[in-house]
C-alpha cells in the first residue's frame, strides 16, 4: 500500500485552485473538474458530501481538528505575499516556536487551518548567521549536531 495524499472539501473548486496556486505556488498534477490534485499530494474536492455520501450540511467549516502544513525557505517573502490577501483570517500572527522555527497559521477560503513554517534548514542558517556555533544551535533547537548536519546539507 502507498499513501497518496490528503483530500480536502472545498465549496468552489476554481477559487480554491487559484488560492493554492497563488499563495503556495502549487502545481496541478491532475484536474478532473471538481477534483484537482497537486504535485505535492494535496487534492481539492468540490461536492465532497455527495462524493462520500453524506449530507452537505454535515461537512463542517472550521472544524479546527486538522491542519495543512507547509514549509517555506523564503519565509519573509511568503509573509509579504500573504499580506496581499486582506480577506485571510489569521489564527495567530508570526510566532517563534521553542525550537526557533517561525510559523503562522490561518484559514484557507473554506475554513481549513493552514500552517506555514520557516524551513528547518533556514532556521539553522539563521542561527548560524546570527553567530551561534553549531553546538549552540544544536542546544537551542534541542536536536543533535548530526541532525543539524543533515538539515544543512
Amino acid at each position: 500500500m502507498k499513501y497518496i495524499g490528503a483530500v480536502i472539501s472545498v465549496s468552489d473548486i476554481n477559487l480554491s485552485k487559484k488560492f493554492y496556486q497563488d499563495i503556495f505556488g502549487l502545481e496541478i498534477y491532475q484536474d478532473y473538474g471538481k477534483n484537482i490534485s497537486f504535485t505535492c499530494g494535496l487534492s481539492l474536492q468540490e461536492d465532497f458530501g455527495r462524493l462520500v455520501n453524506i449530507l452537505k450540511e454535515k461537512v463542517p467549516k472550521e472544524a479546527n481538528n486538522v491542519e495543512l502544513y507547509f514549509e517555506e525557505e523564503d519565509f519573509d517573502g511568503f509573509l509579504h505575499k500573504l499580506r496581499q490577501y486582506p480577506e485571510i483570517h489569521y489564527l495567530h500572527d508570526v510566532m517563534e516556536q521553542t525550537w526557533g522555527q517561525r510559523t503562522i497559521r490561518f484559514y484557507d477560503i473554506d475554513g481549513h487551518i493552514i500552517e506555514v513554517g520557516e524551513s528547518m534548514k533556514m532556521v539553522v542558517k539563521r542561527f548560524l548567521d546570527s553567530g551561534l556555533s553549531l553546538a549552540e544551535t544544536s542546544k537551542r533547537m534541542d536536536v543533535s549536531i548530526k541532525d543539524l548536519d543533515t538539515l544543512i546539507r
